[in-house]
């Protein structure tokens, strides 16, 4: 069945920020039709590049109702578990991982964005030779967050979808409920390149069954 949500742009509030701080992310997608059910999300860590085994997720949550148009929203995650990673070794924690926004309707996964995330200490003296243990208040992120990539999968959506005019924008606030945006221009996408590479670790973004496309 055609796509009824695309995704427009997503914007990561506090980046760069300390490794132990919340993501905030702000979300704005595109609903060709009003949709009968929720859409629920999720913002995944890549702890090894060698198992899901120590993906963590962050946090997740649903938003509705979904009106035809232009809905926006704030998520907000913790940081990933120090106790939960593959190690606490300065050379598996320094460098480059994945982070994963995905998206569901019905149960069904449409699409995932994954992001490049570098972890690095600003201090000049650290960047050359780190300390033997991990200083996690003084550890930095940065998301790629100009660089997405984008795997989108086929989903049922709703048996007899209804095409509608964009007429309609909303907001919500992150507690389900849709207020109303004000109207706003912009691509029907969002941007986006390929993934960069991998400075020390990374990991595949997607998986098997979807497509991965770029945004124009």
């Amino acid at each position: 069945m055609h796509v009824q949500v695309n995704i427009r742009n997503i914007e990561l509030v506090n980046n760069p920020a300390k490794f132990d701080d919340p993501y905030h992310f702000r979300i704005k997608f595109e609903a060709i039709a009003p949709l009968e059910e929720d859409l629920d999300w999720r913002l995944i860590y890549v702890g090894s590049a060698k198992s899901e085994e120590f993906d963590q997720e962050l946090d997740n949550c649903s938003v509705g109702p979904i009106p035809a148009g232009i809905n926006a929203f704030d998520f907000q995650a913790p940081a990933p578990q120090h106790h939960l990673l593959p190690s606490t070794e300065t050379e598996e924690i320094l460098g480059v991982t994945v982070i994963i926004i995905t998206a569901s309707y019905r149960e069904k996964e449409f699409v995932r964005v994954g992001y490049y995330v570098n972890t690095y200490y600003e201090e000049e003296e650290w960047k050359e030779n780190p300390p033997p243990t991990v200083q996690w208040d003084r550890l930095f992120r940065n998301v790629l967050i100009e660089k997405p990539k984008v795997t989108r999968f086929q989903n049922p959506w709703d048996s007899a979808p209804q095409a509608s005019p964009f007429d309609s924008q909303s907001f919500s606030n992150g507690n389900g409920s849709a207020q109303q945006l004000p109207p706003s221009g912009g691509n029907p996408e969002m941007f986006s390149a390929p993934l960069p590479p991998p400075v020390q670790k990374a990991a595949a973004v997607g998986s098997s069954g979807g497509e991965d496309v770029e945004m124009a």
